[in-house]
């Protein structure tokens, strides 16, 4: 019997999702990584959905129809703003409807009460959502492997990293198939030369619309070694239960204690210059100067609205940004 597919706006405790015999399915992941997701951003302003209003929540939306998926999981607390009132759009077209939230502030009893809360209403239980965490420990642990072989080592590209990262939102709906495909770039990775010598870069803020930006980077000596929210996705801190978990994971929480744990990462990875990606139209933009406020080092905010590849604009400012970063170096 074929497992039905349940589409996720966000990261959350995917561990509850699969014990309740779903298949998760991030649709963030769906839009972006489409042949044309401009498309789904033009298809979801056909359908009625306002210019401006953040580009990924009309691709999330286009991701449910143009897969015909009939139930959606929406992270209302914690991540956009917006995902309220995009489930009340799904519900008035009959599509089925859960919400989940992490608390703010951090919680560690209110977490424990919606993780609870989020097993019963998807007919499963914490002990077996545990169950689960130990079977996805070990495969987060070969994707912090290839973390480490991108900024200890110099094997990854950022683009590799981003995306084996982000991926562990839901580990593709089948969790072995992903471990066997993770197994494999890491074997073939650690058989590399180094990539070489270039600038060192931290990408901070949500994960970039932007489907060429690590690349673009790269061709111009300078590679991401530092993906703050794709790392995060992948559930970096050490942890014993699902509650202490998602607890520990910064994305949902306050700016100060995701600042925190960037530092340390910049400092440990001997980072040259920061990136802070904003998506246009996204109350995150209001944080931008308490993130820059951050680091010693220099920052560039990056500003973005649809999909595609970086325009002729975003290139003249990056490439002013890395002669910076190349001179301070040189300096």
């Amino acid at each position: 019997m074929r497992q039905e597919i349940v589409g996720i706006t966000a990261t959350l405790p995917v561990e509850v999702v699969f014990a309740a015999g779903l298949v998760p399915m991030d649709l963030n992941n769906i839009f972006i990584s489409d042949e044309n997701p401009r498309s789904f951003v033009q298809d979801a302003e056909k359908a009625g959905l306002p210019e401006n209003v953040c580009a990924w929540i009309k691709g999330i939306y286009s991701a449910v129809h143009k897969h015909k998926i009939k139930k959606v999981i929406g992270v209302t607390g914690g991540d956009c703003t917006n995902t309220r009132a995009l489930l009340e759009l799904f519900q008035s077209e009959r599509i089925e409807t859960f919400e989940f939230s992490y608390p703010y502030p951090r919680d560690v009893r209110r977490l424990k009460a919606e993780i609870e809360r989020f097993c019963r209403i998807l007919g499963t239980s914490l002990g077996e959502a545990e169950k689960w965490k130990k079977i996805l420990d070990p495969i987060r642990t070969k994707v912090h492997e290839l973390d480490r072989l991108t900024w200890k080592e110099d094997k990854v590209t950022g683009w590799e990293n981003h995306y084996y990262s982000v991926s562990t939102s839901d580990f593709f709906g089948n969790p072995r198939r992903f471990e066997k495909e993770i197994d494999e770039v890491v074997s073939q990775v650690k058989l590399r030369e180094a990539l070489g010598e270039s600038l060192r870069i931290a990408f901070l803020g949500v994960p970039p619309i932007l489907t060429n930006l690590h690349d673009f980077l790269e061709e111009r000596g300078a590679r991401v070694v530092l993906n703050e929210f794709a790392r995060q996705f992948s559930m970096p801190a050490p942890s014993r239960t699902i509650v202490q978990q998602y607890n520990l994971y910064t994305y949902p929480y306050d700016t100060a204690s995701r600042m925190r744990d960037c530092a340390a990462e910049v400092a440990r990875r001997r980072v040259d210059g920061v990136i802070h990606y904003v998506q246009s139209f996204c109350y995150r933009q209001i944080v931008d100067r308490l993130i820059r406020g951050s680091f010693s080092i220099p920052v560039l905010t990056l500003y973005a609205d649809k999909p595609g590849e970086v325009d002729g604009q975003t290139a003249t400012r990056l490439e002013a940004f890395i002669e910076i970063l190349r001179s301070r170096r040189e300096g």
